[in-house]
C-alpha cells in the first residue's frame, strides 16, 4: 500500500509519520527528498540555477536553502516556479524508492494534495489543527512569527487536501485525542481497498 500524509506547517503530521514508521510502514519525508535533491550536481541544484542564478548555490554547489526561502515565501511567482520544477523531482523519486520497498510506502508531503501526487496514493491522510493553534506550535519551536506566517500563507487554506484527503485526523487537543484517530485510522487502513475501486472523496473520522 502506498499512504500520502499531509497537513500544514505545525499541524501534527511528523508525528503521525512517527507513528506508522513504528508500526513499521517506510515514511519518506519530501523535505528530506528535497534536500537530496538540492545538493552539489543534483537535479534540484541545477533547477533552482536555472530558475533563479547561481547567487542561490552556495560554495560547493548546493542550494543555499535559507537564501532561497527569503524569495518564495515572499514572492508568490518565484514560488509557483520552483514548485513546478521540483515537485516532479520528487514525486519521481518517491516512486522509485516505494518501488524498491517490501514495506507500505508513505510520503510525508505539505503540499501532496496541491503537487498533484493524490492519485499517486491508495489513501490519502490530512492531519488538521486551526490556524491559531498551528501558528502558536510553529512559534513555540522557534519560527519567527513573520515567518510562520508567511509559511502557512505559503501553503494555502488546506481547503484542497481537506477536500480530496480520504482520512482527516484532527489535531486540536493533546496528543492522546490525536492518537486515538490514529488507532482508528490503523484499523480503516487496514482493509482499505485500491483507490481506483474507492469509496467517497473524504470520509471524516469521527
Amino acid at each position: 500500500m502506498r499512504l500520502g500524509l499531509t497537513g500544514g506547517l505545525a499541524s501534527g503530521k511528523s508525528t503521525v509519520g512517527r507513528w506508522l514508521s513504528d508500526l513499521g510502514y517506510r515514511v519518506v519525508d519530501a523535505d528530506r527528498l528535497v534536500a537530496e535533491l538540492y545538493r552539489p550536481g543534483e537535479a534540484g541544484s541545477r533547477k533552482v540555477a536555472e530558475l533563479f542564478g547561481a547567487d542561490y548555490l552556495d560554495a560547493a554547489g548546493a542550494v543555499d536553502r535559507a537564501r532561497l526561502a527569503g524569495l518564495v515565501f515572499h514572492d508568490p511567482a518565484a514560488r509557483r516556479r520552483l514548485e513546478e520544477a521540483i515537485h516532479p523531482l520528487v514525486r519521481a523519486r518517491f516512486a522509485e524508492l516505494a518501488a524498491g520497498s517490501e514495506r507500505p510506502a508513505v510520503l510525508e508531503a505539505t503540499l501532496l494534495v496541491e503537487a498533484g501526487y493524490a492519485p499517486d496514493f491508495d489513501a490519502v491522510v490530512s492531519v488538521e489543527a486551526p490556524e491559531a493553534i498551528r501558528l502558536e506550535r510553529a512559534i513555540a519551536r522557534g519560527l519567527a512569527p513573520d515567518d510562520a506566517r508567511a509559511r502557512m500563507a505559503a501553503q494555502g487554506d488546506g481547503e484542497a487536501r481537506r477536500r480530496v484527503a480520504d482520512h482527516l485526523l484532527h489535531n486540536d487537543q493533546d496528543l492522546a485525542w490525536l492518537r486515538v484517530q490514529f488507532d482508528r485510522l490503523m484499523h480503516a487502513l487496514a482493509g482499505v481497498p485500491p483507490r481506483e475501486a474507492s469509496k467517497p472523496a473524504t470520509a471524516q473520522l469521527p
